[in-house]
C-alpha cells in the first residue's frame, strides 16, 4: 500500500521501522567523506600503518588442484591407482566420492625454480619464472565443501547470503583514490559467474554504494547503461540528474532512508564515469609488448563468454582472463581500491566432457599463467607491487583420490578430483607480503602437517595489509558490531607472511 508522504515519516520512525535501518543510518553518516579521496577511515581507531594501497584477488572459481600445482607429493604418486586407505574416509564427508575410492598421483611433473627452490607444477611455467616473488601457502583450510557456502565464506566471512564482501569492506573504510572511479570493481571470465554470483561483490548491510561494480570485457560498454541513450546529450543527462537529485534530497529529508543518499552518489558517480571508464578500460592504449608479456588482445570476444556450456569450447589461448589482468593492472593505476577477478571453469571433477584434470585443467592454466606472471612482472617495473597486494585461490582445494560416482576407472578426459575443504593452497604477493613458502601438507597432501591457515587468517591478513586492523573494524546491524573476520577473534594476521 502507498501511504501519503505525511505518513511515510511516521511511518520512519516506527520502533520496528527504527530498529532495521538504525544500522544502515551509520553508513550515511560516513557516506559524504568516503566519495573523497580520504575514504572514511582518516581518523578512525581501527586505522593502522598499511604497506598497500590496492587489492587485486584472482579467483579461481570451482577450485584448482593443488597437488597438480603447487603440492608436490612423491608418496602419492606411489600410491596412484591403489584403493584409498580407510581412515581417510571413516567418518568422512564428501561431495560426490562414493565407497572405496582410488588414489590418484599428480598428472603433471614438478620441479624446483627460483632461489627459493620452490616446486612448481609444468603447467605454470611462466609462474615459475616470478616464483620468488610469491609467498605460496599451502596451508589453508576452510570450514565448507561445497562450492557457493565456501566461496561466500572465503569472500564475505559468512556461508550465508548477505554479507558484505571482501571488496565492499575495504572501499567502506578506505574509500576510492579517484573519485572519478569504483573503489571495487569486478572483471569475469571463463563464461559464467562463481556458484554465488553476484552475491560475491554485494555489499549485503553496508550502504549499496559500496557494491562491487562489475565491468564487462565482450567488445560492448564496459558498463551497461552508461552511456547516454540516442537523443540524450551530456548537457541534458546533467540536468536529468540535477531534477532527479532535488527529488531524491526532498525524499530523504521526509523519508530518512539513507540509501536515497546513497542513491544520489551512484547518479553522480556514473556520470563522471562515463568520462573515465572507457579511458581505464581501453587497454588498446597499451603498447604492442606490454599486449603480447600478458598475452592480451584489446576487443577479443571469446564464444566461450556467451556458451550454455562454455568448458566445451575452451581453448588455452584464449585472450579473456590476460585482457582481465591488463585491466586490472591499468584500474589500480588510476586509483581503484579493490579489483576482484573471478575465472570461472577450474571445478574439474573428471564426471563429464569439460571438466577434468587431464585434459582441462592444463587448458586453464595455459589461459592464466602468462597473464598473472605478467601482471607480477609488469607492477614491479612500474614500482607498484609493494603496494598492490596480490590474492590467488580458489575456495578450497581437491582430494587426494580421484572422483568415482561416475567413473570407477582412470579414463583419458574423464579424471578428476573432489572437493577437499582439509587443506588447499593459495599464494599472496606484493603489498608486504615476504616471498617463500609458508605451511606444509601431509605425504599425501589430506591434512595439514604444519602452519595451518584459515580462511579468517587470511581475511584478517588482507585487511591489515590494506591498513585496517581485523578486530576494531566493524559495522554496526541488528544489534552486533559486525565483522569480516566473524565474532571471535580467532581469525589473525600471520606475522610470518609479512615482510
Amino acid at each position: 500500500m502507498t501511504l501519503p508522504t505525511s505518513l511515510e515519516h511516521t511511518r520512519a520512525i516506527t520502533r520496528r521501522h527504527f530498529f532495521g535501518q538504525t544500522g544502515l543510518g551509520f553508513g550515511a553518516i560516513a557516506l559524504s567523506s568516503l566519495l573523497t579521496r580520504q575514504g572514511t577511515a582518516a581518523e578512525k581507531a581501527w586505522r593502522i600503518p598499511a604497506k598497500a594501497k590496492s587489492i587485486i584477488y584472482l579467483h579461481m572459481a570451482g577450485s584448482p588442484s593443488q597437488l597438480e600445482l603447487f603440492d608436490h607429493k612423491p608418496a602419492l604418486s606411489r600410491l596412484h591407482n591403489t584403493e584409498c586407505p580407510k581412515e581417510y574416509l571413516e567418518g568422512k564427508r564428501f561431495a560426490f566420492i562414493k565407497g572405496v575410492p582410488k588414489m590418484l598421483g599428480a598428472q603433471c611433473e614438478f620441479k624446483q625454480h627460483g632461489e627459493s627452490g620452490q616446486w612448481v607444477s609444468n603447467r605454470l611455467p611462466h609462474l615459475a619464472k616470478v616464483i620468488d616473488d610469491i609467498c605460496v601457502i599451502r596451508s589453508v583450510h576452510t570450514e565448507q565443501f561445497n562450492h557457493s557456502p565456501a566461496q561466500l565464506f572465503m569472500h564475505t566471512g559468512n556461508s550465508l547470503l548477505g554479507y558484505p564482501s571482501l571488496g565492499s569492506w575495504v572501499t567502506y573504510g578506505l574509500g576510492s583514490e579517484n573519485e572519478n572511479l569504483p573503489g571495487f570493481v569486478v572483471l569475469s571470465s571463463g563464461g559464467k559467474t562463481p556458484s554465488s554470483g553476484k552475491s560475491l561483490w554485494g555489499s549485503g548491510f553496508l550502504p549499496t554504494v559500496y557494491q562491487g561494480v562489475q565491468c564487462r570485457t565482450d567488445g560492448g560498454d564496459p558498463i551497461l547503461f552508461l552511456s547516454n541513450p540516442d537523443g540524450l546529450s551530456r548537457p541534458a543527462r546533467r540536468k536529468t540528474l540535477d531534477a532527479i537529485g532535488d527529488l531524491n534530497r526532498h525524499q530523504h529529508r521526509h523519508i530518512g532512508d539513507p540509501e536515497t543518499i546513497t542513491r544520489i552518489a551512484q547518479y553522480e558517480l556514473a556520470f563522471r564515469m562515463q568520462v573515465s571508464v572507457p579511458e581505464v578500460m581501453d587497454i588498446s592504449r597499451e603498447s604492442k609488448e606490454t599486449l603480447d608479456m600478458y598475452g592480451a588482445q584489446p576487443g577479443h570476444v571469446s564464444e566461450a563468454e556467451s556458451a550454455a556450456d562454455p568448458r566445451r569450447l575452451y581453448k588455452g589461448d584464449d585472450p579473456t582472463f590476460a585482457n582481465n589482468c591488463l585491466l586490472a593492472r591499468r584500474l589500480v593505476e588510476n586509483g581503484v581500491r579493490f579489483v576482484q577477478l573471478y575465472d570461472w571453469g577450474w571445478d574439474h571433477h573428471g564426471s563429464s566432457p569439460g571438466e577434468s584434470i587431464d585434459e582441462t585443467l592444463p587448458i586453464k592454466c595455459a589461459q592464466t599463467d602468462r597473464a598473472i606472471s605478467a601482471l607480477i612482472m609488469d607492477l614491479k617495473q612500474r614500482g607498484m607491487l609493494d603496494e598492490t597486494l596480490i590474492v590467488w585461490g580458489g575456495e578450497f582445494g581437491r582430494t587426494p583420490m580421484m572422483q568415482n560416482n561416475v567413473n570407477k576407472e582412470l579414463k583419458k578426459g574423464f579424471i578428476g578430483r573432489d572437493h577437499h575443504p582439509h587443506a588447499f593452497t593459495m599464494w599472496m604477493a606484493g603489498g608486504g607480503i615476504r616471498p617463500g613458502a609458508y605451511g606444509q601438507t601431509d605425504d599425501i597432501g589430506y591434512y595439514i602437517a604444519e602452519n595451518p591457515v584459515s580462511v579468517r587468517d587470511l581475511q584478517a591478513t588482507i585487511l591489515n595489509q590494506i591498513g585496517i586492523n581485523p578486530y576494531k573494524f566493524s559495522f554496526p546491524y541488528q544489534g552486533l558490531n559486525q565483522r569480516l573476520i566473524g565474532p571471535t577473534d580467532e581469525g589473525k594476521p600471520i606475522p610470518d607472511l609479512i615482510s
